[in-house]
């Protein structure tokens, strides 16, 4: 039985950019491209504790600016101090986040699924659907386990690794995934500038 029931988020974002050194850059721009309403994942974990929570905050204002969803991967305790909307990471690691922050837990594996379900997680990022520049050469899931292992599922599941439009695009002509009709999606490099999708009004 789940810890907690998964929380009722009819508005879960589509589209999930995730942040890393390699697009901190561009991070203001992609904010603004995204469309209203999208999802943004702080990870940022190359950087000291400090700079950390000063980089987080600034890229939050941006992101509230055109009604973006601000995830943090790190503690609970952390997530709900720096006003952020929910907390990324481990079904062990969020499994304690208290009510009112979103819980979005990682997945590689049908056991790591089955886990997100037991806490109550209220959407899973299941990777690495497609190769991808964060884990070279690591093993993936290809489209059809990716598409069996969220078909397992009990909460919406974000696509994640080497996702671009495209892609995207393609998966979800495959039809839904799970109960979760609609279709979400999570990039790094696939989200930059150089991959842009219909600009947000401020």
């Amino acid at each position: 039985m789940p810890e907690r029931q998964t929380q009722k988020c009819p508005e879960l974002p589509e589209i999930w950019l995730i942040s890393d050194s390699r697009n901190d850059a561009m991070l203001e721009q992609s904010l603004a491209a995204l469309p209203r309403g999208s999802g943004f994942i702080y990870r940022h974990y190359h950087l000291s504790a400090e700079a950390r929570e000063a980089r987080f905050k600034s890229l939050k204002s941006v992101a509230r600016r055109y009604g973006h969803i601000v995830i943090l991967a790190g503690p609970p305790p952390v997530a709900r101090c720096w006003r952020a909307d929910g907390v990324y990471g481990a079904a062990e690691q969020i499994r304690k986040a208290p009510a009112g922050l979103l819980r979005l837990a990682t997945a590689h594996s049908l056991r790591e699924v089955g886990e997100a379900g037991r806490i109550g997680a209220d959407a899973v990022l299941l990777s690495p659907v497609f190769s991808t520049r964060s884990h070279p050469g690591g093993k993936l899931l290809g489209p059809l386990r990716f598409r069996l292992l969220a078909q397992r599922a009990a909460m919406p599941v974000i696509a994640l690794g080497g996702m671009t439009r495209h892609k995207a695009a393609m998966l979800a002509r495959g039809g839904p995934l799970n109960r979760d009709h609609a279709f979400h999606w999570a990039a790094i490099d696939g989200l930059s500038r150089r991959n842009p999708v219909p600009r947000a009004s401020a």
